[in-house]
């Protein structure tokens, strides 16, 4: 994959390897990004770390590693080793946005209500599955481009039954208010 020299595509290429490494240090993700043939000083990457909010947090070896908030949602960045959520949350937004699905050649239609698109396109993106090439998304579809020229059937079956398995949150319980509780109790 090669990358366009500008600062965007940099920085994302910084949230990725972020995202997928446990990165120490800068000099870390200098080595990171060098073997990527993108070359920065350690000026330049300082500034897109702060720029990007990454934050170093407690891997779960005990070390100190560099984490991007996910967008969206929970602001909380976690370290790269965290997969497992990111599939989970992947999961649990398929159950809440998907209104349809549709696939065919190399290509995934997923319909989402009106304004979700774009939002659920990122959480695809960030699942970083192998079978997809990426997503474009407007309002309230999102087109998902498969690496496999007939994969669309399939990937569209994964999303339907990540949406058909996930566990939707459970209801939040509310203190009933007694000012609008019947009254059931017998009249003399």
């Amino acid at each position: 994959m090669t990358f366009p020299s500008t600062k965007t595509a940099r920085q994302q290429l910084v949230i990725e390897l972020l995202n997928t490494n446990a990165v120490h240090s800068q000099t870390d993700l200098a080595e990171l990004l060098a073997a990527r043939g993108v070359e920065v000083t350690q000026a330049t990457l300082s500034r897109d770390l702060v720029e990007l909010d990454a934050v170093r947090v407690r891997h779960s070896g005990g070390g100190l590693v560099y984490a991007v908030p996910a967008e969206g949602g929970d602001r909380t960045p976690r370290p790269a080793t965290e997969s497992a959520s990111t599939q989970a949350r992947l999961a649990r937004l398929c159950n809440e946005l998907l209104a349809s699905v549709r696939g065919s050649a190399n290509l995934v239609v997923l319909r989402t209500p009106p304004g979700a698109a774009q939002f659920f396109a990122s959480a695809i993106d960030r699942a970083d599955r192998p079978q997809l090439l990426g997503t474009i998304a407007g309002d309230d579809t999102v087109l998902v481009i498969c690496t496999e020229p007939d994969g669309g059937e399939a990937v569209a079956r994964y999303f339907t039954d990540l949406a058909a398995h996930a566990r939707p949150a459970p209801p939040t319980a509310r203190a009933q208010d007694p000012a609008r509780t019947p009254d059931t109790r017998q009249k003399p």
